[in-house]
């Protein structure tokens, strides 16, 4: 893999350099065929680009915002334990969340300028978002179904965080790399990704090959023959 010195090196690179297209095609080839989140979790702005490491936070329906009678310690705190894996972020993390029905936003505008002041490095929704303009004038990379203003307040609350989780099936757990842009999530697990990114940089300078070659008249017939790559 090429060097690089820290994690805040290595996610410029692949920012600069790599598109979810051909890391994913990558851990095809490692056979890891099943790493990008279902389709519908999609950047809130086509140029938004994500790329850190997973914080999950596991996400539950509940019926009211406080509920005195109910047995679970969450019944009673609004929110359950947003805030407090809001506030457990780390530079470069990510906040990626998963496991209740898609009736409210799990994500807005001030959790946003909370996670920039800690310098995170983007939202993965399993839901919707809101304050959507905000998230915008912000440039935090957001990716979810879509805007809807419905408040999770008294609909939903965080049980747990910084454990593993599932989405659409693909286990995300802490500290695997999300890398997102507008054509998708995508999920390069830790123990992968020094291989995935070295082969996934490589293939991209392969591929620049190839698109100069088409450009220049080759077939592609040849040009997959020649680079073995299209």
């Amino acid at each position: 893999m090429t060097k690089f010195d820290n994690d805040t090196e290595l996610f410029a690179a692949m920012r600069s350099r790599l598109f979810t297209a051909v890391v994913g095609d990558i851990l095809d080839t490692m056979g890891l065929q099943h790493q990008f989140l279902p389709p519908q979790i999609k950047a809130l702005r086509d140029d938004m680009v994500a790329v850190g490491r997973a914080m999950p936070v596991l996400e539950a329906d509940f019926f009211a915002t406080a509920e005195a009678s109910g047995h679970s310690q969450f019944s009673s705190k609004p929110f359950g334990l947003m805030f407090h894996a809001l506030d457990s972020l780390k530079e470069n993390e990510i906040y990626v969340c998963s496991g209740s029905s898609p009736r409210y936003a799990v994500w807005g505008e001030l959790m946003s300028t909370r996670a920039m002041k800690l310098k995170a490095a983007g939202a993965i929704c399993d839901g919707y978002c809101r304050d959507s303009a905000g998230i915008l004038a912000l440039d935090f990379p957001t990716f979810c179904y879509g805007s809807y203003a419905q408040d999770q307040g008294p609909r939903g609350k965080v049980v747990d965080y910084h454990i593993p989780i599932e989405i659409g099936g693909i286990r995300i757990r802490p500290g695997d790399i999300v890398f997102g842009d507008r054509d998708g999530v995508l999920i390069i697990p830790r123990e992968a990704e020094k291989e995935a990114i070295t082969l996934a940089l490589e293939k991209a300078e392969t591929e620049n090959k190839v698109r100069l070659a088409i450009e220049a008249g080759m077939s592609t017939v040849e040009a997959f023959e020649r680079f073995g790559v299209m």
